[in-house]
């Protein structure tokens, strides 16, 4: 069989352009609510290039489109953060500082003697804005199953769960949401209890789009797995404030 130079290199390129070799960057996509991610995107960006991850970065207003549901809103970007999605597209969970599902908490001042849910009728309670369930939403939900419903002027919402926290610790509030994971290591060291413990939130992570072909998108899924809060604590500015790091989606213990 007789091959032209030229169809020789028609032959090298369709190789090349069917191995994925010609794919563009993988474009992340971050559901985030930081004000901010000018430096949390540029420290991303350059860890994920040192990792063999080369990555379009996008971000969006964490609620913006999470109205679209969790059976719906299929993205164009490979790979998106966000709070909760498709099961079988979920590629890495965010997990707290145990490893696990977050929990969401109430926490109290143990010379408060708030020993139940029903003791904090008419008392000040400090929330975190924004749309993670675990910012209040649950909390609340918690307290209304007990038939308590704090009134507007009741409810301190702070900007992430140390500021919530810290208005618990200075008397501000009689009770502050949290996470079990993130919240732990300060209990006995500040005086705190446990109030109120729920179940496990699951759903946090990342979420393959609509196109999974990119070759791409393994180097980037690896690169994330070992990303830890530990590394760079200001990555972690883009995510809620319990999240440690990601895992497999099952990896439950």
């Amino acid at each position: 069989m007789r091959v032209t130079a030229g169809g020789w290199l028609f032959v090298l390129c369709t190789s090349a352009v069917s191995a994925g070799q010609f794919s563009g960057p993988v474009r992340l996509e971050v559901h985030t609510e930081a004000r901010s991610v000018t430096v949390a995107s540029y420290r991303l960006q350059r860890y994920l290039d040192t990792q063999n991850c080369k990555v379009e970065l996008v971000f969006n207003q964490a609620g913006e489109s999470e109205g679209e549901g969790q059976g719906e809103g299929q993205s164009e970007s490979d790979l998106v953060y966000r709070q909760d999605g498709l099961a079988d597209r979920l590629k890495l969970r965010a997990v707290n500082a145990d490893g696990q599902d977050p929990v969401p908490v109430w926490v109290t001042r143990k010379t408060a003697g708030v020993r139940t849910l029903g003791e904090l009728e008419g008392r000040d309670v400090s929330l975190v804005a924004g749309t993670d369930p675990l910012s209040g939403r649950l909390a609340l939900e918690a307290l209304a199953a007990e038939g308590v419903t704090p009134k507007r002027g009741q409810r301190y919402e702070a900007g992430d769960f140390s500021s919530a926290l810290g208005l618990l610790l200075h008397n501000n509030t009689h009770a502050a949401v949290s996470e079990l994971g993130l919240v732990t290591p300060f209990l006995e060291s500040q005086g705190l209890a446990i109030t109120w413990q729920g179940e496990p939130v699951s759903g946090a992570g990342w979420y393959a789009g609509t196109d999974t072909t990119n070759p791409g998108l393994q180097p980037c899924l690896k690169a994330l797995l070992e990303l830890k809060l530990s590394d760079d604590r200001q990555i972690f500015n883009l995510f809620p404030e319990w999240v440690h790091g990601f895992a497999p989606p099952d990896s439950l213990q």
